[in-house]
Formats: structure tokens, C-alpha cells, sequence
């Protein structure tokens, strides 16, 4: 009987290797379907195919579950690249502004040098275009006598001819500033240079607020003495360079001024 069953048992096949086989079948289909998901841009396709898979061999409880290793470029959110786009955006339009404020001041300089050629004071008045906005220059001799602050008679009119042409829409800011050389002044009205230069701001601001189409909230005066020299004071053609009353028109809008 012993020998019987003993008989029975050895004729049992072993079916021990169906285990590691199994276990490798189930290694070559994951591999296969994350080189299929490399290939794929589709998140959707590849998480239904993760799901069924997951489902038939783990009871849905698998390394696939929930969430695809590679994510859609047409469905993911790019804040990066809004943001890049909206930045450019918003440069282009300060751009376009500041290049709109450039050609109006452009056409205010085109009114006044026409002006200066027609009364024929290119020698006492020059504009130039700057980064800070439009400068007018005029030299001292064309407004005051030496050591004064006055406003010469026959040169009120400039400052009245100029008023009218620095009137625009918007209103712009505008500094007007005295300089001097840096001979020391020699009279009782004034006890230095920076003093006489700060009063002949004033005074030709003064010529330019008797036009009532220029608000006085536009306009402002200072002094620099000679603290500012466009030239050398070792000559007198610095000196005279040096002796003068600049009218500088800010610009309503730019690049610096958005910073």
C-alpha cells in the first residue's frame, strides 16, 4: 500500500517554473507598453491602455495606475511661455509709446528750429534731442547783459515767441535752468554766480507764464551756476559756451520713466 502511493506521488509533473515564467511574460509587457508610451504623445490613449492592463494582471492595483509616465504637450499648461508672450506684449507696447512720444517732441524741434531760422538765432539758440527730452539752448547775450538778470527789452519777445511753441496736448513738464561761467560775479545785486543763474531762470519763466495756453503747473526754474560748464572757462569761446539759460521739455512718457 506504502509503495503504491509512494508511486502515485512520484508521477505528480512539477509545475514550479510556471511562476518565474509568468513573472517574466508580466517584466516584457510592462516593458512594452512604457516603450509604446515613449512613442505616444497621447496621455488619454496610454492611461486607458494602463487601466486595462493594470486591471487584467493586479486587479487594478498596479505600477500603472492613475497617472501616464508621460504627460501631453497639448494638454499641459504652459505658464512659462503666457508669461513670455505677455512680457513681450507689454514691451512692445512701451516701445511703440516711447517711439510715439520721440516723433511728437520731434515735431515740436521742427516748429523751433523753423522759428530760429525765420528770426535768424542760429548763433544764440540750438535744440538737441536727448535722452532726457528736448533741450533748448540759449545763450546769455541773447537775453541778458553781462552781471544781469533782466530780460533784455528787445529779447522779451523771444521768450513769448517760444512760449507759443512750447505748448502741446498733453501738457509737458519743462525745466528751465540758468548757467554761468565761472568768472566771480562783481556786484552788489548778487553775491555769486549761482545766485544770478537761478534768477534768470526765474525771470524768463516769468516771460514764458504770460502766455495763458502754457500752465504755470508745467513749469519749474533752477540755478547751477557754474557747476555744469558745457566747455572749457579757460577761454573766453568756453566762457560764452558756458553762459546760458536751458529750456528742457520732458518727454509724458519713457523707457526710463516706465522702469
Amino acid at each position: 500500500m506504502a509503495r503504491r502511493k509512494r508511486k502515485k506521488h512520484d508521477d505528480h509533473v512539477d509545475e514550479s517554473w510556471l511562476v518565474p515564467y509568468s513573472d517574466m511574460l508580466t517584466l516584457l509587457l510592462a516593458l512594452f507598453i512604457v516603450l509604446f508610451a515613449m512613442s505616444e504623445v497621447d496621455a488619454s490613449k496610454f492611461k486607458q491602455m494602463a487601466s486595462a492592463f493594470n486591471d487584467e494582471f493586479t486587479g487594478g492595483t498596479g505600477m500603472m495606475e492613475e497617472q501616464a509616465p508621460i504627460s501631453s504637450p497639448e494638454t499641459d499648461p504652459l505658464p512659462d511661455k503666457e508669461k513670455l508672450v505677455q512680457l513681450s506684449l507689454q514691451e512692445k507696447e512701451r516701445m511703440e509709446k516711447a517711439k510715439k512720444e520721440l516723433e511728437s517732441l520731434q515735431e515740436v524741434k521742427k516748429h523751433i528750429d523753423n522759428f530760429i531760422e525765420d528770426k535768424d538765432l542760429s548763433k544764440s539758440l540750438q535744440t538737441k534731442l536727448t535722452e532726457n527730452g528736448l533741450l533748448i539752448t540759449i545763450l546769455d547775450n541773447a537775453l541778458f547783459d553781462s552781471g544781469s538778470a533782466e530780460v533784455k527789452p528787445e529779447s522779451v519777445g523771444i521768450g513769448k515767441d517760444l512760449s507759443k511753441l512750447l505748448v502741446t496736448n498733453p501738457p509737458r513738464n519743462i525745466i528751465i535752468a540758468g548757467h554761468t561761467d565761472n568768472v566771480p560775479i562783481k556786484n552788489a545785486q548778487y553775491t555769486s554766480n549761482w545766485e544770478l543763474s537761478a534768477m534768470r531762470a526765474i525771470n524768463f519763466m516769468q516771460i514764458l507764464r504770460t502766455n495763458p495756453n502754457l500752465s504755470p503747473k508745467t513749469l519749474s526754474a533752477s540755478g547751477y551756476g557754474e557747476y555744469r560748464p558745457r566747455a572749457s572757462n579757460k577761454t573766453a569761446e568756453g566762457r560764452a559756451k558756458n553762459r546760458r539759460v536751458e529750456v528742457l521739455v520732458l518727454p509724458n512718457y519713457s523707457l526710463e520713466k516706465d522702469k
